[in-house]
């Protein structure tokens, strides 16, 4: 039995060991392939690990998820001791014992790292799930195609393919829709596939460094616990980022963001890049953009479609139709008003009288509440408040006293805010108007004060100028009457102008005036242009010893009050365009305080005026002086002038008999530092600053000259707002070239050339004495053939002209003729040519490549140019050719065949294109990788139509960009 037993057990175990020993062999056999198998596992661990370390920022990582990473390194090591084992015993094939051991240890490891594969990949998912999504999408405004906010997304989506591009701002006034600007970008496709991660914050004047990192770092889902400081949290931000390509949008930014302070980021971070909208260009300099998109108001067009969508069916009756135009019209062309407004006027269906009762409302609402108007006027009245102080406050509120729309002669408007003692803390005029300026830019740069069309003037928009009414209206301090233009023929009620500060009466039909006004705190009246004003009563300013501007111009009166001596604190006066003005009482000598006398076109005899001696400001035509005996000092009496403007008229007889005389008086004035004077011909210019001791001293008197007389509607152009100090000089009909001429153009800044015989070119001017000319206007002249003869300097030319205006020059052939030295034009930003039937070539060889700041180019009425860019002239020319060029506008070239030879330029700035009457033009110089920021291109319909492209995908893209003319 127990030999039975034991043989039993023998047989399990020698079967047992037979069974082991196969299974040692399979193990043996399947050593390379189990190796291969960790291998493999253990790359996915690791592809696991790299991803989790590399996709989520050591901030997210939860302490199972480190040790899980602690735990992958140990494995790691393991592998890598396994791995030494088997490359070093399978050179011992002998030791089939010792691989059949790695082998089964390969095995075990495998699943150990799978298991913990699996566990990592469980763990990276959850965190994934709570990683911040791509992109958060915005509810808004979806905008029209083609629609002008739609451009302007276009526009900044081209910037941002733009990989030289790396800081982008969105720049407008209040309620330009910038806002849905922002949040289309944020929302849109191509910006989805451009980003890994786009951001949107809204900064808002409340803001700081913390609040905005606590913004960015919710938006990231990164936990705010425990941060301490900026530095940290900037930190958090930059790991977070670091490895990705995102996009910033910043909305509402109101001061300088440090975005490397507060992000820890920088402009060299994997082609990332930020979007700011602001009101304020100054803060878009300050962060440094590469690029700012100006955002205004709506067209007409798109504002109506917009009021309509809003609006809807109420608008389908036709008697509803006009009120509508009328509403829309107080709107501006303001998104965020059009939005307001149309939401109100919906509410009114199809019912007539409520929109007819809701327009008056409406054009009345700086004194009447309306629905929807308190969140407008509380985003306009923060521009005011944010005003750096209060002289530019005062300032803004004053333009409120002109009619909407209207043009403010900028001069004009800094007279009136030094009268009325805004501008402060300066010595004299030129101080004065730097300072007025000064300001005036500020509120042009906030969008509460707008560029006219007009040379030198301003305006205020209707929306503006109702708040700014509104604020002047709920001033303790200040009490206002501003009716201007609104066709009164009556003097408001007794009740409307007692107590007033300032009245405002301009651009009525007013006929009479009270006999008496109770008006002592009054500082300021205009009553320009109420053309039936003949008379103002004998006791009409008794009342007015505090009123400091007085404005008349252009009323019929025909002698001022005696009460005129009352006025004891006026300080600028002006009667300007009173033709039948001829009689002023002797006791305006009373006026101890004028600074500042208009007189202009009125009959006025300037020695009535004798007693003034302490004026500071002049303006008279020559038709106020005495012509009969000069023989008193008429102009040299009033030795404190500062600024002096005397205006020719070509039809007054005597001025010829005076004018030596007078510019000899003038060039004794010791304090000038401004003279605007037309000298009928160049000895008399050579007169004044052969006496003038002014004309010496470096930098100190500011001029306008102008040498013969002239009405040339161009000339205005030579006038700017940003440079009141330009020096200007207007030769007109003259000939050949006078020294004098020569001498004065070293120190002119903007120069017209009007209808003058003898020269050929400017170059016989002396065009290397001409570098500080930044302006020049050639009009008119039939014998010039060049502008500038590049074989009369050896030197740089006009290398400070920024704009070159030329029309109706019939030989003009070329702007350059000859070699053109290095820097020459080089800071040209326009050029017009205009009626120059002889030209041919506009960029003659080499100058092509100097006008690296050009970005205006307009060609009208040349019938000889056959090509922009001459192929002839410029066969070496780059592709970075005019880099900086914005908008081309070609009008009636007959001959036109095309801009340029090909499609080699990248034309990288090119924005606006207008081509009309260009019939033989059939070709644009565009493929489908060029012109990246062209926005439109407008043209007859018929001429876009016979257009050959390239291709049809080159024709598709530039369809959507072109705008019937």
């Amino acid at each position: 039995m127990a030999a039975e037993t034991f043989a039993a057990a023998a047989g399990i175990e020698v079967y047992k060991s037979g069974k082991s020993l196969v299974k040692r062999i399979t193990y043996l056999n399947e050593l390379k392939r189990n190796y291969e198998k960790l291998m493999q596992e253990v790359g996915e661990l690791r592809a696991t690990n790299d991803a989790i370390c590399t996709e989520i920022s050591r901030f997210r990582l939860t302490p199972d998820m480190h040790a899980w990473i602690a735990r992958t390194g140990m494995i790691e090591r393991e592998v890598r001791e396994l791995e030494t084992k088997y490359n070093n015993k399978k050179k011992q094939r002998w030791r089939l014992d010792c691989l059949a051991n790695i082998s089964i240890d390969m095995t075990e490891k495998c699943n150990q790292v799978r298991n913990h594969w699996e566990e990592g990949s469980l763990q990276k998912a959850k965190l994934v799930k709570e990683l911040p999504e791509p992109v958060r999408k915005i509810h808004t405004l979806k905008l029209q195609e083609n629609s002008s906010l739609h451009k302007v997304v276009r526009h900044v989506l081209g910037f941002l393919n733009d990989k030289k591009i790396r800081r982008i701002a969105i720049c407008g006034m209040v309620g330009t829709a910038k806002t849905t600007i922002m949040e289309n970008l944020n929302n849109h496709e191509e910006v989805a596939k451009m980003f890994d991660m786009v951001i949107w914050v809204s900064v808002s004047k409340e803001w700081s460094e913390r609040k905005l990192q606590d913004a960015i770092l919710q938006r990231l889902k990164l936990d705010v616990q425990g941060i301490t400081d900026v530095e940290e949290a900037a930190s958090r931000i930059s790991e977070e980022l670091k490895e990705k390509k995102y996009l910033i949008l910043l909305d509402e930014v109101w001061n300088m963001i440090d975005l490397n302070r507060i992000m820890g980021i920088n402009d060299n971070q994997k082609d990332s890049k930020v979007v700011l909208a602001s009101r304020y260009d100054d803060v878009c300099y300050d962060m440094e953009v590469d690029e700012i998109v100006d955002v205004e108001p709506l067209s007409l067009t798109d504002a109506w479609k917009m009021f309509k969508e809003k609006v809807g069916h109420p608008l389908s009756n036709p008697l509803i139709e006009p009120i509508a135009w009328c509403v829309l019209e107080e709107c501006h062309g303001l998104p965020l008003l059009i939005d307001r407004v149309a939401r109100t006027f919906r509410k009114k269906d199809k019912n007539v009288s409520r929109w007819e009762d809701g327009l008056r409302r409406l054009q009345r609402w700086d004194s009447i509440k309306i629905e929807g108007m308190d969140e407008v006027l509380e985003r306009l009245e923060i521009c005011y408040e944010d005003l750096k102080d209060d002289e530019q406050k005062v300032c803004f509120l004053y333009g409120a006293l002109y009619p909407e729309e209207s043009e403010i002669y900028v001069d004009y408007l800094l007279e009136c805010w030094r009268a009325e003692g805004f501008i402060n803390h300066v010595n004299n005029f030129k101080q004065a108007r730097n300072r007025g300026h000064t300001v005036l830019n500020e509120l042009i740069k906030v969008s509460l004060l707008e560029r006219s069309n007009k040379s030198k003037c301003v305006k205020m928009n209707k929306v503006l100028r109702k708040m700014a009414l509104r604020i002047s209206s709920q001033s303790a301090n200040s009490k206002i009457l501003v009716k201007p233009h609104e066709e009164l023929e009556d003097f408001p009620r007794k009740e409307e102008w007692e107590l007033a500060n300032r009245i405002s009466l301009m651009d009525n039909r007013v006929r009479t005036l009270p006999e008496t006004v109770d008006c002592h705190d009054l500082l300021t009246l205009l009553l320009q242009r109420n053309k039936y004003l003949t008379t103002i009563p004998e006791l009409f300013f008794t009342s007015m010893c505090c009123l400091q501007v007085l404005d008349l111009h252009g009323t019929k009166i025909s002698a001022l009050p005696l009460s005129l001596s009352n006025l004891i604190s006026l300080k600028a006066l002006y009667l300007n365009s009173c033709p039948d003005l001829i009689e002023i009482p002797a006791s305006v000598e009373a006026l101890k305080h004028l600074e500042v006398l208009d007189i202009r076109k009125t009959k006025l005899n300037l020695l009535k005026f004798g007693s003034l001696i302490w004026l500071k400001c002049l303006r008279i035509s020559v038709c106020n002086f005495e012509m009969g005996n000069y023989t008193k000092a008429q102009v040299s009496r009033f030795d404190t002038l500062e600024e002096l403007s005397i205006d020719v008229d070509s039809s007054k007889e005597g001025w010829d008999e005076i004018v030596k005389m007078v510019v000899k008086e003038v060039a004794m004035l010791k304090k000038l530092t401004s003279l605007r004077f037309c000298f009928p011909k160049v000895d008399h210019l050579d007169l004044f600053v052969k006496h003038s001791p002014m004309w010496e001293k470096d930098s100190c008197l500011t001029f306008q000259f102008s040498v013969g007389l002239h009405d040339s509607a161009c000339a205005q152009i030579l006038e700017s707002i940003d440079n009141p100090t330009h020096n200007i000089l207007k030769l007109v009909n003259g000939q050949g070239v006078d020294p004098v001429i020569v001498k004065v153009l070293m120190k002119t800044n903007a120069f017209g050339l009007i209808g003058h015989k003898g020269v050929s070119s400017l170059s016989a001017f002396g065009i290397e004495k001409m570098n500080n000319l930044f302006n020049c206007l050639i009009d008119r002249c039939h014998e010039i053939k060049t502008i500038v003869d590049g074989h009369k300097t050896s030197e740089a030319a006009l290398k400070w002209l920024e704009n070159l205006y030329i029309k109706n020059v019939p030989k003009l052939e070329s702007i350059w003729e000859g070699p053109v030295h290095a820097g020459s034009l080089a800071q040209l930003a326009s050029i017009t040519l205009c009626e120059c039937p002889e030209l041919q070539k506009i960029f003659s060889h080499g100058v092509i490549q100097q006008l690296l700041q050009l970005k205006h180019l307009r060609v009208e009425e040349c019938s000889q140019i056959k090509e922009i860019i001459m192929e002839s002239e410029n066969a070496q020319l780059v592709p970075q050719a005019l880099p900086k060029l914005k908008t081309l506008i070609l009008l009636d070239l007959p001959r036109l065949t095309r801009i340029w030879a090909n499609d080699s330029l990248e034309w990288p700035s090119l924005q606006e294109i207008e081509i009309s009457r260009c019939d033989m033009l059939t070709s644009l110089p565009f493929n489908q990788v060029n012109a990246t920021k062209l926005q439109s291109i407008k043209g007859q319909q018929s001429w876009w139509g016979d257009l050959v492209w390239e291709d049809d995908a080159t024709k598709q893209r530039f369809q959507s960009l072109y705008i019937r003319d």
